[in-house]
């Protein structure tokens, strides 16, 4: 469902999204409205994530950050992949899949619809803006370690 939505937002905005074969360790690219996915990727969740990444570029970044030994193209890519993780996963959407029953990281990314890799790299983020917790419609929501207090 959301990599439908991400296409719809794409589409609103003028932007194409096209799978291509690319070389190993790139999953994705942004430039000028176009979006390209690695048609190799193993598994749809994962094209999610990268489109949401990408997406965030559109949103979030100027110009070429693809060398990343320069403090602005990371500063970029930061922005960009924050972006993703409150597209993909809100705060909200935590308190509602640990209401739901999910108990442990793994059923998390699935109520989420993410990677597990994606959802560690966005509560990292996370800890890094919030601290340790954050309140979240009258729950904590504890980063580290993962949790739900009422």
């Amino acid at each position: 469902m959301q990599y439908s939505n991400l296409l719809h937002e794409a589409e609103h905005h003028g932007i194409s999204i096209y799978e291509m074969p690319m070389t190993q360790g790139i999953k994705g690219l942004y430039n000028d409205k176009i979006v390209w996915i690695n048609k190799h990727l193993p598994t749809f969740t994962e094209k999610t994530c990268i489109v949401a990444e990408e997406l965030g570029h559109y949103y979030t970044s100027v110009g070429n950050v693809l060398d990343q030994t320069k403090l602005s193209n990371r500063k970029q890519e930061k922005l960009a992949r924050t972006w993703a993780y409150q597209k993909l996963i809100p705060l909200r959407l935590i308190v509602q899949a640990y209401k739901k029953g999910a108990s442990n990281r793994y059923e998390l990314a699935e109520f989420l619809g993410v990677t597990e890799g994606f959802l560690d790299s966005a509560l990292e983020r996370y800890r890094e803006k919030y601290g340790t917790y954050a309140v979240v419609d009258g729950y904590t929501l504890c980063f580290d370690p993962l949790g739900i207090v009422d």
